[in-house]
């Protein structure tokens, strides 16, 4: 750039009034306005009092769910001053957007900057919000860098609201005096978003996500996550990065407690990447100038090529509806300023894409008090986000599951195990009505029953990952596969008989469950959703008696291990909670593993020979000392 040297002299000859700066919009532009919380309140405010002087302007922006002045001045004028696009992706069946849905142009966060600066769609003006220069000239596009630095460069005239509450952000944020044509000053507050509201469905979820993200992942969050559940599901990880849309308040609690370090990144290493900061003053304040912090365009943040290159990607998304095939309809929240919703599916494909990644959604399973779904049949009139290819894993308070390769009748089974137990009926009928789910499948007592989640755990044997968990409806295939790779003399021992297959009514009675009544509890390695069954241990009540019978089977290269014992003890655990009295076995006298199991138990166990069978038991409310235990 000539003449860097005279930027401030260049300074003092562009300043002008809003009314002055206004002026010089001349009528058919197409105009952009700052995004986000980085709009330009100020010139905003002087456009719309002279809007009606305009006639065929076009207004630029992502959507904002505030009732701006432009917005309903355009409403109310039927587009003979002002036209309106909206760049969004997501569903319009919120209100506030519904009304204005023809201003909508649906598109990805990643594209939009190519599309300015290739003048497919050209700016002839920028209005922006800018931080004071400092010493060389540079002055920060703050709090909204995402979309707008592509506007401000490849706009025809681009005005600056120089505004010294602005945080000056460091990365590749800064537009420099030389570029900028008009200069307003006007310092006013940054915009900013308050508290959102608590939802125990987004806490539950939280708790469910903890068990999904791994040391050391790089994270996006959206902003439908509140920040308690945010905090729930990370505040006890170490050296969590971040690479994401929106920076937000919840994310500077966890840097400030030493949970987000970005030393382990893998990529942009010990920086804090986003494009944008919608939070609290006091985020504003912990941005300004901090070297451990930095802001670049959309076309870089968003770009799934870029999302892949870091560790153990993880991004973090609210749905609103989702369908039984897994597509995904999802709206900006009355509760947040902006959308951050046309990002969603940039971070998506490039979590999926990371060693290790995961995409992930996060789902309330009901609307409207409890009354609706947000699990349906199909997606009618709400706009598909996310196609159903993109969908990996899933979250709700009932459940997680992963849909990656999964089939349509898994997908239909994996989307009912997580709804609403009070309307898992109703979905698995319209299942079956669809062709999604065969003719033969039922869900018995399962349909109303909560997955519960305490009785997950995860061990580490021999070097291995095992996961302990009660059984879900997805896992029939996979414990189907665990029967079939046992050995003979196991199989006898389990089932009192040699048996060479295990149809679909031999296992349902361990993945068909209510979690009360009956229960299993899988242990499994491997990724979650693909996971290998290596154990299974199940109890079922006899409500004549009070007593649970169990039954347990472990893979041959798993046995010696201790995951009988650990399965038997949660078993027990559940059983007693349930109100059950207490556990009981056939076997044979030879099983001396099922045994030894029995006495390991804390209780008095006892063995009353049945013909050729022994039957063990044993009540919850005759227990040994802790010495006898075991023994």
């Amino acid at each position: 750039m000539a003449n860097l040297g005279y930027w401030a002299d260049s300074y003092v000859e562009k300043r002008r009034s809003a009314q002055e700066a206004i002026g010089l919009i001349r009528p058919g532009k197409r105009v952009f306005i700052g995004s986000s919380c980085g709009e330009p309140q100020y010139l905003v405010r002087a456009l719309s009092v002279v809007s009606n002087c305009f006639t065929d302007l076009e207004i630029v922006r992502l959507l904002t769910l505030e009732s701006s002045p432009l917005t309903l001045i355009a409403d109310k004028t039927q587009c003979q001053n002002l036209n309106i696009r909206s760049f969004y992706l997501g569903s319009a069946s919120a209100k506030h957007i519904a009304q204005n849905k023809r201003f909508i142009t649906p598109i990805n966060l990643s594209a939009i900057p190519r599309l300015f600066k290739s003048r497919r769609l050209p700016i002839h003006v920028a209005l922006v919000q800018v931080s004071a220069p400092d010493d060389f000239g540079w002055m920060s596009l703050g709090v909204s860098v995402d979309i707008t630095l592509a506007a401000a460069l490849s706009a025809d005239l681009v005005i600056a609201q120089v505004n010294s509450r602005m945080p000056r952000i460091l990365g590749r944020s800064f537009i420099h005096v030389n570029d900028v044509d008009v200069i307003v000053e006007h310092d006013e507050d940054v915009l900013t978003i308050g508290r959102m509201p608590d939802m125990d469905s987004a806490n539950t979820i939280g708790r469910l996500i903890a068990r999904l993200i791994e040391d050391g992942s790089t994270i996006e969050i959206s902003l439908g996550a509140t920040p308690q559940a945010t905090l729930l599901a990370l505040s006890d990880k170490n050296d969590l990065g971040i690479h994401t849309q929106y920076i937000t308040d919840g994310m500077m609690r966890l840097v400030s407690e030493g949970v987000i370090t970005n030393r382990k990144k893998g990529f942009n290493d010990g920086k804090l990447v986003a494009s944008s900061a919608i939070g609290t003053q006091n985020l504003y304040e912990f941005l300004d100038d901090n070297p451990s912090i930095e802001f670049y365009p959309s076309d870089y943040v968003n770009d799934p090529n870029i999302i892949s290159r870091h560790n153990k990607m993880v991004s973090m998304n609210v749905a609103m509806a989702m369908d039984l095939t897994g597509q995904v309809a999802a709206d900006a929240l009355p509760f947040n300023h902006f959308s951050g919703v046309t990002g969603m599916v940039d971070f998506m494909r490039g979590a999926a894409q990371s060693e290790g990644g995961k995409a992930i959604l996060m789902l309330p399973a009901t609307a409207e008090q409890g009354t609706k779904s947000r699990i349906v049949p199909v997606l009618g009139d709400s706009a598909v986000v996310v196609p159903r290819g993109d969908v990996h894993y899933v979250v709700t308070e009932y459940g997680a599951v992963n849909l990656f390769g999964k089939s349509l009748q898994e997908r239909a089974m994996a989307m009912i195990s997580i709804a609403h137990p009070d309307f898992r009926e109703e979905l698995f009928s319209q299942a079956k009505e669809m062709g999604l789910l065969g003719a033969e499948r039922t869900l018995k007592e399962s349909v109303h029953g909560i997955y519960p989640v305490k009785l997950e755990e995860i061990i580490e044997v021999d070097g291995e990952e095992i996961t302990i968990r009660p059984s879900k409806p997805v896992d029939e295939r996979r414990i189907q596969e665990h029967f079939y790779t046992l050995d003979k003399a196991d199989v006898v021992s389990r089932f009192f008989h040699e048996k060479t297959s295990f149809l679909r009514g031999d296992v349902e009675s361990m993945y068909a469950i209510d979690y009360v009544n009956d229960l299993a509890i899988l242990a499994l390695v491997g990724e979650f959703g693909f996971g290998k069954v290596v154990a299974v241990g199940e109890y079922l009540l006899d409500p004549a008696s009070n007593m649970a019978e169990v039954a347990f089977s472990v893979s041959g290269e798993y046995q010696g291990k201790g995951l009988g014992r650990i399965l038997i003890r949660k078993l027990a655990e559940a059983a007693r909670e349930n109100g059950i009295s207490g556990l009981m076995a056939y076997t044979s006298p030879q099983n001396q593993g099922m045994i030894r199991l029995f006495n390991q138990l804390p209780y008095k166990i006892k063995t009353i020979f049945d013909g050729d069978m022994l039957a063990l038991s044993c009540k919850f409310d005759t227990p040994v000392s802790a010495g006898k235990a075991g023994a």
